[in-house]
């Protein structure tokens, strides 16, 4: 979904013809898995950021064009909303210094969107929801002005039959909301996690990020508020799958699988299955026309799957000389608090992929499917308190569990040969951050508990400890304004 398309409106034969190259694509996917034709150049990494524009009240400032073309950073490029943008960084080898040095590029390229921003009295926020965003701002006017989003949202539509998309939410408070359109999507902002993955190590690496799913939200929790209701420690969560409410070919939006979700179950052999299951279950969205050059990069399986939004997305790439790899994209953490917190959250995943890879973990026989996935909701729902099921039945708090995990994931990295400084400075931050229980929902529902349901001053104080560049744990809860 990351490409732009060439046309916004399409007919039957569109689809026909888009279907018939899916197939086909499908299909040589097929003999690369068969014929080994993947990289094993694995162990590398990188992230996608999405974050907000505000304007000096805290509110979504939907002026993503201008501030790009200030901007002018290829790495940096729009989201759904034109109050949203995403950040990219260069895949690094996951070894070395890898992780200060994309600590230090995040910094330096939010340092200069901050001031660019400021160039246009606005400011950048990166939260999982934005407190202060309204109803009435998701809207196709403050859509961005790109024809893929056009598409995407006249598509869901079609396969809706013109049904509204419903939020229907219980959490602290409960919320029900009607909308007419995708933009609910562009209400929630995350931090992509990426890493290349060796074909013969595929199918478990993508079952070990299910598995590490639940811990992963509850330690990086960021998305307590919506609309001005208390819901989830991570909202973003059940409103992603939400707002975007088309599901398989058994019925639109009532299909028994759904095109945001954690997934249909374990891979079994490899991660064909996930592909072969896009062709089989998914209805397409998107019949873009592609020309002869793009034959061997296979764009229409590419698209289609990038219209599939699993919680832990398997993705085709390339490497420098042609050769196709795969990679996992790792969806459950949002945005924020600050560079340091995305960076430590990222070194939990990688740290923690490391280490159960090296000990031959397999979840299928450790931890059910179905487990997980009840993990994974409950720690969205209730964060760091959730309960939860561990490997060997063993239940205690989410809490727990991601303390014990933490040295883990430090072994993890110490097996990737990351630097011993930085092992023991990201572990440090997820260490406290556990035992404090003040993840950024944590620190927002306490900001909220002192000051009262005063959203704009919530963002301004959110971005004060934002700019300090102290990790969340850290922050002050007096209001302070930036």
């Amino acid at each position: 979904m990351g490409q732009e398309i060439g046309e916004s409106r399409f007919g039957p034969a569109d689809f026909e013809r888009f279907e018939t190259e899916l197939k086909a694509e499908t299909g040589i996917l097929r003999d690369w898995f068969r014929d080994g034709a993947f990289s094993a150049r694995d162990r590398v990494g990188g992230f996608e950021l999405e974050a907000w524009l505000v304007d000096r009240a805290g509110l979504p400032a939907a002026i993503n064009e201008g501030f790009l073309k200030l901007l002018d950073d290829p790495l940096v490029v729009p989201e759904l909303a034109r109050f949203n943008i995403e950040l990219n960084t260069p895949p690094r080898a996951l070894t070395g210094a890898a992780l200060a040095r994309m600590l230090a590029g995040l910094e330096a390229t939010w340092r200069h969107c901050r001031e660019t921003a400021a160039r246009l009295d606005a400011a950048l926020v990166m939260i999982g929801i934005l407190p202060t965003v309204r109803e009435e701002q998701l809207v196709l006017a403050n859509m961005s002005r790109l024809k893929r989003y056009r598409a995407l949202n006249e598509q869901v539509f079609r396969q809706r039959q013109g049904q509204p998309l419903a939020l229907d939410i219980v959490g602290h408070e409960t919320l029900h909301v009607r909308h007419q359109d995708v933009m609910l999507e562009s209400a929630t902002t995350s931090f992509q996690i990426h890493l290349k993955v060796a074909p013969d190590a595929a199918a478990r690496l993508y079952n070990l990020a299910q598995m590490l799913s639940a811990p992963m939200v509850a330690v990086s929790a960021n998305s307590p508020f919506l609309f001005g209701h208390d819901l989830w420690e991570e909202t973003r969560i059940p409103v992603f799958e939400q707002s975007v409410a088309v599901g398989g070919f058994a019925g639109a939006a009532g299909g028994p699988l759904h095109r945001v979700g954690f997934g249909s179950g374990y891979a079994q052999h490899s991660l064909l299955e996930c592909f072969e299951e896009n062709l089989s279950h998914f209805p397409v969205l998107l019949p873009m026309r592609f020309g002869p050059e793009h034959a061997d990069s296979l764009p229409h399986l590419r698209l289609h799957n990038g219209t599939i939004w699993r919680w832990n997305r398997p993705l085709v790439g390339f490497d420098d000389d042609g050769t196709p790899h795969l990679r996992l994209e790792h969806r459950v953490v949002p945005s924020g608090p600050t560079p340091v917190d995305a960076i430590a959250n990222a070194a939990f995943f990688f740290g923690l992929m490391a280490y159960f890879r090296a000990e031959g973990t397999d979840p299928r026989q450790v931890l059910p499917f179905a487990v997980a996935r009840d993990n994974f909701y409950a720690a969205a729902r209730d964060g760091l308190r959730a309960r939860v099921t561990w490997l060997g039945e063993v239940r205690g708090s989410a809490r727990e569990l991601v303390l014990a995990l933490v040295p883990l994931a430090e072994a993890g990295l110490e097996r990737l040969g990351i630097d011993a400084a930085d092992r023991a400075a990201f572990a440090d931050i997820l260490r406290a951050r556990a035992e404090s229980g003040r993840t950024g929902a944590a620190w927002q529902r306490a900001w909220v508990a002192r000051h009262g349901p005063d959203w704009p001053g919530l963002v301004h104080a959110y971005r004060a400890g934002q700019d300090s560049g102290r990790p969340v744990h850290e922050w002050p809860l007096d209001g302070a304004q930036p």
